[in-house]
């Protein structure tokens, strides 16, 4: 990336500005804006997210927000009720009261005298999120989004379930939350009531992962805030931006195809990262794309960014199995309208063990599975935040666990651009099953490299709302969509699909171990074909400001260890997302961060599997010294989810608070496994 801050407009930067809602909570913001804005007022680009604008993520808002408020915008910096340095409290994501605060954030900007009243909102993830969600809510001076790696689909399309399947990501996910929500907010901003504060937000800190498992079905819970329940009350132009390593990439595809309003897709090759920043690479100048944006919908100009085609993404080449990758290679791939209007698919069909082109005649067989817990100890995250390094590994040991069909050596190269789908006819010897489904590149030397998948609660097959048990031994006809991508499989390379019946830890496995017998005949991989295009399409290197000093005190570790003890027949994938300790020198803080999560299983008892995560965060200056330490444990057994979970909060070495949540160990056998929970 290359720094600068040689810049059209003088940027002036307030540290903090307080923002008051209707019901008198004061939300904190931290605002850059042109020198004379005051005089001659600038469009406002709003994010609005609970991670922490003074210590949390400033780095990445010091790179883009200077970059941007130095071109002529106010940009603004607001953290979510209950988060940072906000009053309030934050009990769960998306809720109407974030939402109508952030209404309410636009309608404040919108007054300002340095405010054109031209207001646009930009964020990546939970920023993403609340980006669409509050353009649904057709504020009037609202009058673009830039939404990346978000959804429209809360519940088939997010964190916490996939194909009705649960995620481990969910867990992840509210252990991350769980530790966000027990900080404190900074003495410098909220003054001497910081420990009230803390004290407060301590009291109500709850278990996200309770409300979620909840919900384990797609009810109003998962409906609220999913604009896909009605497309047409998003009436601003929309850039939808993902990356094939990040988990929201989905949601691109859909947004495209279902807004009616001027719109662009853009997908790369990153994780769950801002394109300007991405990882693997090759990042771009996303800022300077994001000026385009905003300079034709909040000022009028004509900058070209619509002449581009809708959809524009990094068609990914082939390459060897990694967990982790500095640059992925590829080049940039374009449809100018998506859906594109002349649609070609590549058809195969499933034979024993292989793949056949769907006009060869093939007999019928019958195909027994039974995957052991073992399969998916290598299958990464669900959505790869940093790509350090937590891509899939070599798929050959995951597929001696599952189902193989190969295809032919290719006779020429073959691009896909889209989701690719399984028809699978099967039956289950249990009630309840799952299915995963691999898309891998098999290369010459054997290695397999996986491009992509899909999951499916069976009982989840005719829909999320209804579940239906299976009969077991019943055949049943299922279609599974995987996950959209954009690969080149090359010329005498393979294609090979993967089936398994569990894909722990990124699915959390079924209550039994299931046996699932295909039938072949009739059954295939359907591959939406891309056809290469002839123009170039190029971005600028990366752009940004140069951030604050950040001095790296005490190194950190970022690893993924898969641990066997064979004499006990149990297994253990331990992930360690430590950044050990480090100081911004520009509020001279100290911050503590680090993670560690264990997924174990013991033998072939799928009611042994078990989920663990440790959080410590901690912030120390001269004057000030706090920390904080959850735990999270959530395991099952044939009908139930059990969470045990903790959080100790320190000032100094000394413990000033404590809570545990503590399990009831009931059964009552129904489909839907319930949570049952005791707070002491």
């Amino acid at each position: 990336m290359e720094y600068t801050n040689h810049l059209p407009f003088t940027v002036r930067h307030i540290e903090n500005t307080w923002i008051t809602m209707n019901d008198g909570v004061r939300l904190a913001a931290r605002i850059w804006l042109p020198e004379n804005a005051e005089n001659q007022p600038v469009p406002a680009i709003l994010e609005y997210i609970p991670y922490r604008k003074r210590d949390g993520v400033r780095q990445r808002d010091d790179i883009m927000n200077p970059y941007i408020a130095g071109h002529g915008y106010a940009c603004v910096r607001v953290d979510i009720r209950g988060s940072g340095d906000s009053e309030g409290i934050l009990h769960d994501e998306y809720l109407q009261q974030e939402l109508d605060d952030g209404v309410s954030i636009i309608e404040w900007l919108a007054e300002q005298v340095w405010c054109d009243g031209n207001v646009g909102m930009i964020g990546i993830s939970w920023g993403g999120f609340n980006g669409l969600q509050i353009a649904h809510m057709q504020p009037p001076n609202l009058k673009a989004v830039i939404s990346a790696c978000s959804t429209d689909d809360r519940y088939a399309d997010d964190v916490h379930y996939m194909g009705g399947c649960l995620l481990g990501d969910n867990l992840s996910w509210a252990s991350t939350m769980f530790s966000y929500n027990s900080l404190p907010p900074d003495p410098e901003i909220v003054g001497s009531k910081w420990r009230k504060m803390w004290k407060h937000r301590l009291e109500a800190c709850d278990l996200w992962l309770e409300k979620w498992l909840k919900h384990q079905h797609r009810d109003e819970y998962w409906k609220h805030g999913s604009i896909c329940e009605d497309f047409t009350k998003i009436n601003i132009p929309v850039m939808a931006v993902s990356g094939w390593a990040d988990g929201y990439s989905n949601a691109v595809f859909r947004l495209l195809e279902n807004l009616d309003v001027p719109r662009l897709g853009l997908i790369g090759p990153w994780s769950h990262m801002y394109p300007h920043l991405g990882v693997p690479g090759p990042a771009i100048g996303f800022l300077q794309e994001c000026l385009r944006w905003w300079d034709k919908w909040l000022k009028g100009r004509e900058t070209g960014i619509m002449d581009e085609p809708m959809l524009r993404v990094w068609m990914l080449e082939s390459m060897p199995p990694s967990t982790f990758y500095h640059q992925r290679f590829g080049q940039w791939a374009s449809e100018e309208k998506w859906p594109p209007e002349e649609k070609t698919h590549l058809e195969y069909q499933l034979q024993e063990f292989q793949l056949v082109p769907k006009d060869q005649a093939v007999g019928q067989h019958e195909i027994a599975l039974q995957s052991p817990l073992s399969n998916g100890l290598l299958a990464g995250k669900w959505c790869s935040y940093s790509a350090t390094p937590d891509l899939p590994h070599d798929q050959r040991e995951e597929d001696g666990g599952a189902i193989v069909f190969n295809g032919p050596p290719l006779e020429e190269s073959v691009q896909i651009l889209g989701a690719p789908e399984v028809e699978l006819e099967l039956a289950a010897n249990r009630p309840v099953a799952m299915v995963a489904v691999r898309l891998s590149d098999m290369r010459p030397d054997n290695k397999v490299t996986r491009v992509t998948y899909g999951i499916l609660n069976l009982t989840h097959r005719e829909g999320h709302e209804e579940p239906k048990e299976l009969e077991p031994g019943k055949f049943y006809k299922v279609k599974i969509q995987l996950n959209g991508i954009a690969q080149n499989f090359p010329k005498g390379h393979r294609i090979r699909i993967a089936i398994s019946s569990s894909y722990f830890p990124l699915a959390w496995p079924a209550p039994e171990s299931t046996q699932l017998r295909i039938k072949t005949k009739g059954c295939g991989l359907t591959l939406p074909v891309h056809k290469p295009k002839i123009e170039k399409i190029y971005f600028e290197r990366p752009e940004g400001a140069a951030p604050g000093k950040v001095i790296q005190e005490k190194e950190g570790q970022h690893n993924w260890f898969v641990k066997r003890d064979l004499a006990k027949d149990q297994a253990m994938l331990e992930v360690v997302d430590d950044h050990g300790v480090y100081q911004i020198e520009d509020i001279k803080t100290k911050v503590l961060r680090k993670c560690r999560e264990y997924y174990s299983y013991k033998g072939d008892n799928f009611q042994s599997a078990k989920g663990e995560t440790c959080w410590e965060r901690g912030f120390e200056r001269k004057d000030w010294c706090v920390r904080t330490v959850t735990k999270t444990v959530l395991t099952c057994d044939k009908n139930y989810f059990y969470i045990n979970a903790e959080l100790d909060a320190y000032e100094k070495e000394r413990r000033v608070f404590s809570r545990n949540f503590t399990k009831k160990n009931k059964k009552k056998p129904r489909l839907r496994s319930r949570v049952r929970l005791h707070k002491s």
